[in-house]
């Protein structure tokens, strides 16, 4: 089924929604970020991934620092509309430490 931005349900935490990003290709969850309106139709309307920083308080483009971007390739809905899959392309390592992914620690038992 399609959806549309209008169809998020980014009222369930305050304005965000969460983001898994996924390697389009292998599979792999390369990280898990936060949308709001504005970056879902950025991601949309430029085909590279944008997030809203929590801790930064402002939109971000993964990679304008690093130039690690993600190109889009697909961006697929929950059946609540309240969280989204970015699938990419990486041209680079997913985490700001060069890890590939930023899930690279084990929990301690």
């Amino acid at each position: 089924m399609k959806k549309s931005i209008a169809d998020i349900d980014f009222a369930k935490s305050d304005g965000l929604v969460p983001v898994i990003v996924q390697d389009a290709n292998t599979k792999d969850v390369l990280t898990l970020a936060y949308s709001n309106k504005e970056s879902l139709e950025l991601t949309k309307k430029t085909g590279n991934s944008w997030f809203w920083s929590r801790s930064r308080n402002k939109l971000w483009m993964k990679g304008e620092e690093s130039g690690n971007t993600q190109k889009v390739k697909e961006i697929l809905v929950d059946c609540d509309s309240d969280a989204i899959i970015y699938l990419v392309e990486p041209s680079g390592p997913a985490c700001h430490t060069g890890e590939k992914v930023c899930f690279h620690n084990n929990l301690d038992k």
